[in-house]
């Protein structure tokens, strides 16, 4: 979840003018501040999680790794007052991602007590918490479904053309085999969706990825 005033959902407008008391109330809850160096984990598949992590700038990946040696790629994100571990913290569960930093990432540690005290005490903000986490939820299961119940080439064509509009939670990579784990797929069924997407004359690839030929046309395809 975003440490932002929210954009949308029932209490937007309240977000909107509550949001410095809010800030005010998380920041107070602040025990650590320290970087995690590129390519560290700033939280881990599987830990147990006492304390949020609060990054305000710097770029991060999330990562999936099953038992029978796959992987699930959710994408990168460009940090911008990003929360990491709200959901745990409120289920009591082990840490479901790997979240790592993709270059040196300054972060600030929430403290779990503090945070479970301010919660408690003061209703507005745990009601800021519900909001943003529903919003989250929703957002992520419509990729997980998107993913699961169309072909490979359908949801590589609504990832470009919804990173095209600037609109997406979390974006891609530049290494075909973390695109394809994006995807729950491999490597060669990656290529071969996007093979097809060329061949509609949708895209093209160059030395600096994927290039969309006909956005209309692509508008279509995903439609």
């Amino acid at each position: 979840m975003q440490l932002k005033p929210l954009s949308k959902g029932r209490f937007h407008t309240l977000w909107e003018q509550e949001h410095g008391e809010v800030e005010r109330i998380m920041l107070d809850c602040i025990s650590e501040t320290k970087v995690v160096p590129a390519h560290q984990k700033l939280m881990q598949q599987g830990q147990k999680v006492s304390s949020l992590i609060l990054v305000k700038q710097g770029r991060v990946s999330l990562g999936y790794s099953a038992r029978n040696g796959r992987s699930f790629q959710l994408g990168t994100m460009d940090c911008d007052s990003q929360l990491f571990g709200e959901m745990e913290f409120f289920s009591d569960y082990l840490c479901q991602l790997d979240i790592i930093a993709e270059e040196n990432v300054e972060i600030e540690v929430i403290c779990g007590e503090k945070l479970q005290l301010a919660l408690t005490n003061k209703p507005m903000f745990a009601l800021f918490f519900a909001s943003a986490i529903a919003i989250d939820y929703q957002d992520t299961i419509d990729i997980l479904t998107r993913r699961m119940l169309y072909p490979i080439a359908y949801n590589i064509a609504y990832d470009l053309y919804h990173q095209h509009l600037n609109d997406q939670p979390v974006d891609g990579f530049t290494k075909c085999y973390l695109e394809a784990e994006r995807f729950a797929t491999t490597d060669r069924v990656y290529r071969r969706s996007v093979k097809k997407l060329e061949e509609l004359g949708l895209i093209q690839r160059d030395k600096e990825g994927i290039v969309i030929c006909d956005f209309e046309g692509l508008k279509a395809y995903i439609e």
